[in-house]
Order: structure tokens, then sequence, then C-alpha cells
């Protein structure tokens, strides 16, 4: 019985092999992969499992995964030591893993093995020169790396230019992989700490950036390095008040996470094929550090945003699709109160944490990302839990300046995770204490509580009650408070309530003119230079509520300074402006997501008094259209590509699908998208539309397509960018993006296919053709249209042409078919393709007689048509079919074809008619040279 097990399994092991090498050979390697596993696990013939595992490395190396490639080879030459396979393969992996010496024994044996191998001869050859190439370039940096050292390190070089130039090269080194390893070797981090230890800034800057390049991508350096400065060293120097400093440190620590992590996922090994111990507790070790550091009285305001930006970029999860948020949860139980410390410190409390002005903002954006990484509500009940018990100690048990502190913190939660924020507002006694303190002699009390009622001020019921409880205190704090800081912040709060109505013309808060009003005090707020930028921002952040209403964004969009002072403070350091910024750019190209109303549901609801939303005279389209003219002409394209530009976790997914949208509307117009690309709106769209939410990237995925369409790609996308383009174009042809959208992203991939091979493998790879197949049979004629036109650039791709020749497939036939339809661009479409595919592939010549009785129909009435374009196709069409088959030449030739061809050889006097014609006579010629018709017979027909 066991003896019968064993056999059925090694019966199962060789079919899953053999079908493992159907798969490998049709390029689909992860079917490949799964098959040579399943196969390795059900035989137990070492033989057999040599040589699957053999395959499987062929399958490693395809898939860039190298170590396992090598691991896999070395098990077959350990049972088979001359398996030339084998050892070619390994040879393969080492190169690429960076262990060429390793690699050039490998192929020595390959090559002793089958001494004519022409294959394994230019493979030694290669290996040679690369590893000469590698000691050259070793020898030549030995001196370089001890030169530099010196003179940065010689307390009696005084020239300053020397030292910086020869900190400028030794960076550049340390970013390049040969200079990295001998820094690494040459007691490159003993110097390094040297240079950190002579308190100087630009040594200490040199020396940061140099470890940067010696962590990134390589976890055993980094590990060593984690192991030789140690954490507490790093942390303390990023802990330091100069903010480069600071940046710089933070930027080692991130490169040596990253390199840290990817060796969570996969055996990593290093030059000597050394494996890294895991490195999951330096990882925690580093996150603890950071948390510790934003509670610690000495470290300094950019040390500690510095700590939370590293923290929002570490700790949650890259993807959803990664079931484990484990170190976002050890975070939220042993950090979150330290975060939430930070976001509710003031500077003029005494005893509060030093921040900067964006610190809170960068709090709550950490907060937000923590929350959104939560999976299920007992996740996130433990946050609310933590959070609400935070800000009820602080006001209950610490005096007036505990609840000015819990203030500051709901105001923190109300920006980031605003859900949690709205908990505790509902804590007892916070929401009167807001109230209360707008009417407080002391300055701090009154900007922290009109800043608190700011954003409580986010939903309807929370409007209506402040409308009812603060307003009146608001007007009278902007009335009379001498303070601009707290006068503006006033006007906000009016702003916001103002526009409780949003776009909707017949509900509104305030008085008929009240909103132009308070707008032009914040523009003059605005255009005021005299006032600090951190507090002129709140006067963008007023006009963010306040240009719902049509009128002020006429007014803004006429108001040339203030449009500019906007746009400077968009450029400007102080990024916790942008969202401010890109939501008023969104209100004045009337960019936000509106519905439709139907005229019959909106006589309905009138009949029963039901509430209208209606729209202002001076947002239909022809104003909109003149606003997004004037926004052009004043430069609004440099500010959006500032903005994006932005490395600030102020730039948050929210804010980049405003910016998406925005760009969006300034593209509508062909006329306009030729200036959105000179200014580099082109290269800021790209990270928009791979990077965001949902929305954001269809979003600016279809300003791409747009400026596709109607510009040159190689312009407006030079270089590589153009290949990037690519799979946000796709991204628009899944099903639930509209028709619009499905119907630009196909003429744009159709431009796109037209210019190169090495773009339709990217649309290939991108598995856009099925979609694209998909299309070709939609009702909607112009999206059908243009789906056949996309296929008929790719058809120019080998790959392509192959699904055309997959026999019992209806896509030629379709192809066919097509060509004799009404629609006279999807017959030039078609035809084009089936021009291109006869002429590539003939063996499809024969294929059209077989998929329809109406082939002859379809190619005489293509070259009976008065189109050009059509007589040409069907010509060249019929003229391949002639060459590939003698056959398919007589049946064409005993029909009304050759009178039609005749006719058409005849028009060479017309120019626009002479390709036609020249086609024509070669058609007539082959039947000549076949013997189907006589050349006497043929010159009759052509006439003198």
């Amino acid at each position: 019985m066991q003896r019968g097990i064993s056999l059925a399994s090694q019966a199962n092991s060789e079919s899953l092999r053999e079908e493992g090498n159907k798969h490998f050979k049709a390029g689909d390697y992860e079917a490949a992969l799964s098959c040579y596993t399943k196969a390795i696990s059900l035989t137990s013939d070492k033989a057999d499992k040599a040589i699957i595992h053999r395959n499987r490395s062929a399958c490693y190396l395809k898939l860039d995964d190298f170590t396992k490639a090598e691991e896999d080879a070395s098990k077959a030459i350990e049972v088979d030591g001359g398996d030339v396979k084998a050892l070619f393969r390994r040879s393969q992996a080492l190169e690429k893993l960076g262990r060429v010496d390793q690699a050039i024994i490998d192929l020595r044996r390959c090559l002793a093995l089958e001494p004519k191998n022409k294959v394994f001869q230019e493979a030694v050859r290669n290996l040679g020169i690369h590893a000469q190439e590698k000691v050259r370039i070793l020898s030549s940096t030995d001196s370089r790396v001890d030169q530099m050292f010196q003179i940065l390190l010689d307390p009696e070089e005084k020239d300053a230019d020397k030292k910086q130039k020869a900190a400028q090269n030794l960076i550049v080194l340390a970013r390049e992989d040969a200079g990295a390893e001998k820094i690494f070797q040459s007691d490159g981090i003993r110097l390094l700490l040297r240079m950190m230890d002579t308190k100087k800034a630009d040594m200490i800057l040199a020396a940061l950036r140099t470890l940067v390049g010696l962590c990134t991508g390589h976890q055993s350096r980094a590990m060593a390095i984690l192991s030789a400065v140690g954490i507490e060293k790093l942390c303390a120097v990023m802990s330091m008040d100069d903010e480069q400093i600071s940046v710089a440190a933070c930027s080692v620590l991130q490169a040596m996470f990253d390199s840290l992590k990817e060796g969570t996922k996969k055996d990593f090994r290093g030059k000597e094929a050394a494996i890294v111990l895991d490195p999951s507790r330096e990882l925690r070790s580093v996150i603890h550090n950071l948390l510790e550091m934003l509670t610690r009285p000495s470290v300094s305001a950019h040390g500690r945003e510095s700590a939370l930006n590293l923290l929002m970029k570490v700790v949650p999860r890259k993807s959803f699709r990664d079931p484990d948020n484990g170190m976002t949860l050890w975070v939220i139980d042993t950090g979150l109160k330290k975060i939430l410390e930070v976001g509710g410190s003031i500077l003029e409390v005494p005893g509060s944490l030093s921040v900067t002005e964006s610190t809170r903002m960068s709090a709550s954006v950490l907060l937000n990302k923590l929350f959104d990484d939560l999976k299920c509500e007992a996740e996130r009940e433990n946050f609310h839990k933590l959070c609400e018990d935070h800000v009820r100690s602080l006001f209950e048990g610490h005096g007036m300046d505990g609840k000015l502190r819990s203030m500051q913190t709901v105001s923190c939660l109300l920006q980031g995770p605003s859900e949690a924020g709205n908990r505790t507002l509902e804590l007892t006694g916070i929401m009167e204490s807001i109230i209360s303190l707008c009417a407080s002699e002391r300055e701090i009390d009154q900007q922290v509580a009109v800043e608190a009622l700011i954003h409580a001020a986010g939903k309807a019921k929370r409007a209506s009650f402040i409308t009812a409880n603060g307003v009146a205190l608001l007007k009278d704090i902007y009335k009379k408070n001498e303070n601009d800081a707290i006068r503006i912040r006033a006007l906000v709060g009016l702003c916001k309530l103002g526009s409780a109505g949003g776009t909707d013309f017949s509900m509104k808060q305030f008085a008929e003119g009240s909103t132009i009003k308070l707008a032009k005090q914040c523009r003059k707020w605005l255009c005021n230079e005299t006032i600090q930028a951190s507090t002129r921002r709140w006067a963008v952040e007023g006009l963010a509520y306040l240009t719902f209403d049509a009128d002020v964004k006429e007014e803004f969009v006429e108001d040339k300074a203030a449009l500019q002072a906007m746009f400077t403070l968009a450029k400007s350091q102080d990024k916790t402006v942008l969202f401010a910024v890109a939501s008023t750019l969104v209100n004045c190209t009337n960019s936000y997501d509106r519905e439709e109303i139907d005229p019959q549901m909106l006589e309905l609801a009138k009949y029963a008094k039901q509430h209208v939303p209606e729209e202002h005279p001076k947002d239909k389209k022809e104003f909109v259209e003149t606003r997004v003219r004037k926004l052009l002409a004043a430069g609004v394209v440099s500010a959006l590509v500032c903005m994006v530009k932005s490395e600030s976790p102020a730039l948050t997914d929210s804010s980049r699908e405003l910016i998406s949208r925005v760009f969006l509307a300034l593209v509508d117009k062909a006329e306009d998208r030729g200036n959105v690309v000179a200014q580099g709106g082109g290269k800021a769209l790209i990270p928009l539309a791979l990077e965001g939410t949902d929305i954001g990237k269809t979003k600016a995925a279809q300003a791409l397509a747009k400026i596709s369409i109607t510009s040159n790609p190689e312009i407006a996308f030079p270089g590589e960018r153009i290949y990037e383009v690519v799979r946000p174009l796709v991204s628009l042809l899944h099903l639930n993006r509209t028709g619009l959208q499905n119907f630009e992203a196909l003429m744009a991939l159709t431009n796109l296919a037209g210019i190169s091979e090495r773009l339709r493998s990217k649309i290939i790879n991108e598995k856009a053709v099925p979609m694209i197949e998909g299309y070709m049979f939609e009702e909607h004629e112009m999206i059908r249209v243009s789906a056949t036109e996309c296929m008929c650039n790719m058809a120019m791709s080998k790959e392509v042409q192959d699904m055309f020749l997959v026999e019992g497939s209806d896509r030629f036939k379709l192809m066919v078919l097509y060509c004799g339809e009404d629609d006279e661009r999807l017959r030039r479409a078609a035809s084009g393709t089936l021009a291109m595919l006869t002429s590539l592939q003939p063996k499809l010549c024969t294929r059209i007689t077989q998929v329809t009785v109406h082939w002859l129909e379809i190619l005489q009435a293509l070259l009976l048509s008065d189109n050009i374009d059509l007589q040409h196709r069907g010509g060249v069409i019929v003229l391949n079919m002639m060459t590939a088959d003698k056959e398919v030449a007589e049946k064409l030739m005993e029909s009304e074809m050759l009178e039609i061809l005749s006719v058409l050889a005849k028009n060479e006097e017309e120019e626009k008619k002479r390709s036609v014609a020249r086609v024509a006579k070669e058609c007539l010629a082959k039947a000549v040279e076949i013997g189907l018709i006589k050349p006497t017979e043929s010159a009759e027909r052509e006439g003198p």
C-alpha cells in the first residue's frame, strides 16, 4: 500500500514538473514556480528533486529573487556536481548578488565540462572584465578615501574650500557600491564618528550624509553601523537644535530602518554569504528611542519634528494587503500618549515641549496614519479610550494650563483622526470650556479656544451649536481684539460658520454680503507682509471656507496681489498652508464632486416642499472657465508644482487629492495643456497618479491622459518619465472608472503605443491588452473605436500578434467584421490592424477567408469606399493575401476584385489617389507573377 502511494506521488510530481515547464516556456514564471514547489514536496527521488530545484532556480532568476535562485541551484549541484545548467544558473545568481569571484569559479567549471560552449565562453569573458573593473575602481578608491579623511580630520588644515570639496567627494563616493564598501573597510565608521565629535556643523552633516550612503540598500552594513554608532548617539544628534543636522540624522535612521526591515522579509546575504541575524529587535529599539525623544525636554523642536516624520514613514503598513499591523498596535500602546502630548504642546504654557510651527500638524498626520492602520472595531475602540483618558486627565487634573493643553490636543485630533477628535469633544465640559475661554482676558486662552472652535465646527450639528453659542463671541473678538493673530483666527471661525451651506446658494448662515466682507478682510491680511507668515496662513484658511461662495471666488481671482500672496505662501517653508491653498483652488475651479440633479426629481422636491440645493449663477460653466484662465495667467501651475515637491507631512493624501482635482480642471481645455506642461505640470502629475487616495490618483491619471492625447508624449514626458505614465493610464481602464475616463485612457495609450516597442512592452506588462480587447466589444461606439485604434498600434508588437494567431479565438474574426461596419473610424482602425497583421503574420491571410463567409464583400467594400485611407488599407490587405497563398489569390482574381483593382490602378493622375493606384498595380503584378492573369490582359486592363 505504501509503495502504491509513493508511485502515485512520483507520478504527480512528474506531471507537475511538466506543467511547470509549460508555464515557464509561456513566460508565466509565478505559475511555474508554484508547480515546481509542489512537485518537490511530492517526490523523494534525489535526482528528480535536483532537476526540479534546478528548474525552480531558473524561475527565481526570472523573478529577480537571486538569493533563492542561488540556493536552489546549490541544492541541485549537491546531488550532481557536474550539472552545467545548475552551475550556470548559480553563477548568474552570484553575479547579481555581487559575489563576482564565486560566479567566475562556477563559470570556469561549466567551461571545463563544455569547453566549446560559446555562451559559457562569453560569460567568462564578460565577468572577467567586470571583476577587473571592480578591482581597478577599488584600488583607485583606496587613496581617495584615505586622502579625504586626512583632509577632513587634519586640525592643521585651514583651507575651508578644500575641506568642503573633500566632504562632498566622500558623500558622493558613499553612494556608489564600490566606494561605500571601501569606506566601510577602511575603518570609515570610526573616522566618521570622529567627524561627528568635532561639534562642527559642516563636519557632522558630511558624516551623516556619508552614513546614509553606507546604509542604503545594504543590511549587513546598516546593522554594523547601528551597532558601532549606537541608536542613542544618532538620536542625540537628531535632537540637536539645528534643522539641517536633525533632518540628516533622520535620513540616516530611515536608511538603516529600510535596510533592516528588508531583512525581515527574506534571507539577506552579505558579501561573504553570511546570513544576518533577524533585525526585528533592532527595529523595535529604533522606534522605542524615537518615541522616547518625543517627550524628552532636552530634545529640540526640530528633533521632535524629525522623530514624528520618521515614525510616520516607518510604522504604518505600506499596503493594507500586508496583514501584520503589529508595529502600529505596539506604538499605540506604548507611545500614543507621548504623541498626544506633543500635539497638545503650547509654547506659552510653562513646562510645555518645544515645537515648530508645523509640529502639531505632523502629530495630527501621524495620529491619522496610525488610526487608519487599525483593522477592527476593538483596535479603534482602544485608540479612542486612550485619547479620551489623556484628554480627560489633562482637563481635570492640571488646572487652567491643563484645560488649555486638553483643548489643543482636541484640535490636534480633529485635524487628524477626526472620529477620535469628535469623541473627545463629547467629554463633559470640553465644548463649554472652549466657548467660555473665547471670552478670556488671556490672549493665549483666546487663541487656543478660537482654534479649537474652528476645528470643532466641522460637522453640521457642531456648526449649528457654535452658531447659537459662539458667533457673538467670535464677532466681538474680531471687532475689539487688538492682537491680529487672534483676530484673524476669529475671522476664520466666522468664515467657517458662514460657509456651512457649502456651494448651496440657498443655505447661508449669515446675512447677504457678510461673506464678501469677511473675504475682503482675509485678502487684506493675506497681502499684509508685515504680519508673520504663520499668521497670514490663517487668512488662506478663511478663504478656503469662503470660496464656496461664487461671488467670493469671482472677486478673489480678480485680486492679483492676493493670488500672488497665496502662491508665495504655498511655495514657502511653512507647509501647513498646503491643504488650505489646495481647498481654495478646488473651490475656485469648481473641481469638487457635484451631483447632477434630475429635473423631474427637482420638480417633485419643490412640490413636496423639500429643500433643493441651488447653484449660484456665477458657478455656471462659462464663469468657471474664465476663473481657470485667470488662475493660469497668475501662475497657479508653478505654485502647484512646488506644493507637490514638498516632502512635508502636511502634503497628506487628502492634499494630494485636492491638487489632483485642480490639475484636472486646469487641463480641461486642450489649448491650456501646453502651458501646464511647460511649467512642470506633467512631471508633477506622475507622483500624484501613483500615490494617495483612489480618487486623487484617478483624477491625476485622467489629467495625464488629457495631456497625452493632445500633446506629443515624448515632449510632455521626456526621457524615462514617459514610461511612468503608462501605469496611471492603464488604471483608468478598470471597469469601475467612468466611460469618459476609459475613452481618454484608450486615446492616450494609442499615442504611446505608436511611439516605440519598449512602450508597447510596458503596456503589455501592465496587463492592459485584455482590457483594451474587452473595450472593443463596448456598446458605446466612441469607446469601441478608440479601443480598436489602440489595438491597431499594439499589433506592432510580436506578443500581440501571437494573440491573434491563437486557434479558436474570435478576436481576429471581430477585426475582420469591424472592417465591414458603417462607422468609418472603426473601419479605418480595424482595416489598419488587419493590414499590419497580414503583413507581419502571413498565416493570418488564409484565416480571413475562414472567419466569415462575407470576407470578399468586406474587402471589396473597403476598396470601393470614398475614403482614400480605407481604399489603401484594403489594397494592402489584398496584396498580403495574394502574396501569402496562391489559392486565396485565385479566389480574389475570380471575383469582381480583378475589375476593381484594374479601375483603381488607373487613378495615378490625382496625387491623393496615387498610393491606392500603386498598391492596386502591385496586386495585379502579383497576379501576373503567379500566372493568374496574362501580362497582356493586365496591360489591356491598365490601359496605355
